[in-house]
């Protein structure tokens, strides 16, 4: 199974913690492969200057303060709109809000993240006043019936991406990767004190 994490100049380099979960959960199941995505191929610089080098493949789209600059970006709509179409998308924390612009999460529920510096406004509330037509969440991460999953902000990106593993290749490799992670425990806790919205078919 192929996992693509959609990255852009200004990701939070924090939000690529879902390739390292990922990298974790291979341990567990050899046949996942990672790849990273951009509007166009080759350097990205992160948040910090990090430098990665992006390929392709399908998505999670990751946060950061430039997501700002990417729900302005034609291209970047249209291809999230074109993996939507034809395969699975999810978001961890800002990334959310690029969902959100391109149309993809109109119609049904929807989280981001929430807590902030400031005065900055929170992206929950922004995605609440801009995109009346999302039934906003403040929750863990967002399962909708199609399959669209939205994550929560900054380090639930770790649990938004235990929780694909989960539904995608079995709740063991959930709980293995989060166990050789020592997260398991955070994990618990962040589903009993702040609990997803599933709304997907069971």
């Amino acid at each position: 199974m192929r996992f693509g994490i959609f990255i852009y100049d200004g990701v939070e380099p924090i939000d690529l913690a879902t390739f390292g979960v990922l990298s974790m959960a291979r341990r567990i199941a050899p046949e996942i492969s990672i790849c990273s995505i951009a509007p166009r191929a080759g350097p990205v610089a992160l948040a910090n200057g990090l430098k990665v080098t992006a390929d392709f493949g399908l998505v999670i789209v990751t946060g950061g303060a430039s997501w700002t600059e990417q729900v302005k970006s034609p291209a970047t709509l249209e291809y999230i709109r074109r993996v939507h179409a034809s395969q699975r998308i999810a978001s961890v924390c800002t990334g959310g809000m690029i969902l959100a612009a391109s149309g993809v999460l109109d119609g049904g529920p929807a989280t981001t993240k929430r807590e902030v510096v400031p005065p900055e406004t929170s992206p929950l509330e922004v995605m609440r006043a801009s995109y009346p037509q999302i039934d906003v969440r403040e929750a863990m991460l967002v399962e909708r019936p199609e399959g669209v999953v939205t994550g929560g902000g900054v380090t639930l990106c770790i649990d938004t991406t235990l929780y694909l593993l989960a539904r995608m290749l079995g709740e063991h490799v959930a709980d293995e990767t989060a166990r050789i992670m020592e997260y398991q425990r955070a994990w618990r806790a962040n589903r009993e004190g702040f609990a997803p919205v599933l709304s997907a078919p069971q």
